[in-house]
Parts: structure tokens; sequence; C-alpha cells
């Protein structure tokens, strides 16, 4: 009999480097369209700047553009497509505590970049990189998800053509990481996450949107390991740099 894990019903194929870019495009082509005509019925102003009557302008587009870099918290290893900060973090905010879920399409192609990144680090087996892992992402409290309305990084994933397993959920109440020192982030993220069944043989990328000191990241990580699985990649959208200006990762 064959060892390769069981397909469920309710988990997304394995993706690879050739995949994401090619849904990235595909995606970006369509929502570039609908935007476009969105915008003369619901005015808007760019989430970067201010600039009315477009999303992210120009200006703030060209600072969101991808510049993937791989960055460390500890023994965790991930690649960012973005570093936080300025127009970055205005707009990340936007999107993430602002309401702004329609610069989920300008804020994609930076997280399509670093999960390619991440990708071509990950041994081949068979196809192309990564071929066989599922996407595992970091649930919202419930909090969050009321306060929004919906997800950020789905929401990300899906502007690339990709979706999560859900796999995780949350243990215990936590607070929110943000304004938190590095101790009290770990001592907060730890313990706090579960996967929701044995995961005996999968493969994993770890996908989340700011990496800032890793706790969350690495609570993630540990809760996939102990339910059996292993994380052969992570993913972030954009990386807080560690205060001595190395460039390392960072995680919530």
């Amino acid at each position: 009999m064959s060892s390769r894990p069981a397909h469920r019903p309710d988990e997304p194929n394995g993706i690879g480097a050739v995949e994401v870019a090619r849904a990235a495009r595909a995606a970006g082509a369509a929502r570039a369209a609908l935007a476009a005509a969105a915008a003369t019925v619901m005015p808007v102003s760019c989430a970067g700047c201010g600039r009315p009557d477009l999303a992210v302008c120009p200006a703030c587009r060209a600072a969101v553009a991808a510049r993937p870099v791989a960055v460390s918290r500890a023994d965790l290893r991930a690649h960012a497509g973005l570093e936080y900060g300025d127009v970055v973090a205005s707009v990340i905010g936007a999107f993430k505590d602002g309401g702004r879920a329609d610069v989920a399409r300008v804020l994609a192609p930076a997280l399509a970049a670093s999960i390619r990144a991440a990708l071509a680090e990950v041994p081949r087996t068979g196809g192309s990189s990564g071929a066989g892992l599922l996407v595992a992402t970091v649930p919202s409290p419930p909090a969050a998800l009321r306060a929004r309305g919906y997800r950020p990084v789905p929401l990300l994933l899906a502007a690339c053509g990709l979706r999560a397993t859900s796999v995780l959920r949350l243990a215990r109440d936590r607070d929110d990481q943000a304004g938190l020192g590095a101790a009290a982030r770990a001592a907060n993220a730890e313990g706090g996450l579960v996967a929701r069944r044995r995961l005996h043989g999968r493969r994993f990328l770890l996908v989340d949107d700011v990496l800032t000191t890793g706790s969350t990241l690495l609570e993630a990580r540990r809760a996939l390991v102990a339910a059996g699985a292993c994380v052969e990649a992570v993913a972030v959208l954009a990386e807080t740099p560690l205060r001595s200006g190395r460039r390392s990762g960072s995680s919530r």
C-alpha cells in the first residue's frame, strides 16, 4: 500500500511556485478591471497617503512593490515580501484594521513573491518546488474577526489564487500582540494554538501577514509539528526589522 497520506475533501491540492505565479497573474488582471469599474461607483482614497479616487496611488503602489528577502527569528527561517514601515505600514494597517479589504489585490503580489521565494528552498518531490504542500495560516481571534468582518491572510491568499487549509484553532483566549514586547509576545503566544486533527505525514507552507518577533509563527509551527506535520517553509507579507538593523525575520 502507498504511504502517501490520503487527501481530505477539505484540503486543497499541494502548491508549487509555477502555480503561484500563474494564479497571481490571472487573478491580478481580473481584479484590476473590477477595481477600475468599482472606483467610479464607490469613490475611495489611497490607503497609503489619502489621495482621492485611487485605492492605492501610483507612488504608494511602487512603495509596496515586492522586495522578497530571507529573514529569521530564533530557529525560524521565513521569507518576507516587504519591509514593514512608512507607506507599507499604512497600507497594511488600512487593509487589516481600516476595513480596506479592497487593497488586498495591491498587497497580494508581495505575498506571492515571498511564497515563491520560500518554495524555491523546498526540495523537489517529483514536481515543481513545493509540490504536495498544503497552506496553513494562523487563525484570527474572534474579537478581531468580528471587528474586521474578514480574515486578512486568507483574503490575501485568495488574491494570489491560493486557499489555506483550516488546520489550526485557538486553544485559549490571548491578548492582541500589538504593543507587546518580545517577552510578553512569547508568553502570550505560548500554548495558544492547537491542530484541529492529527496531521501525520502532511507537509505545510505556513503563511502570515506581519512578522515581528516570531512568537506567533513559532507557536503555529510547534502546534503543527505536535500534530505530526512537517513545516517545510514559512512566508509572510512583511517583516518588521530587528532594532539592531540586522536583516532577519520576525513574526507577530
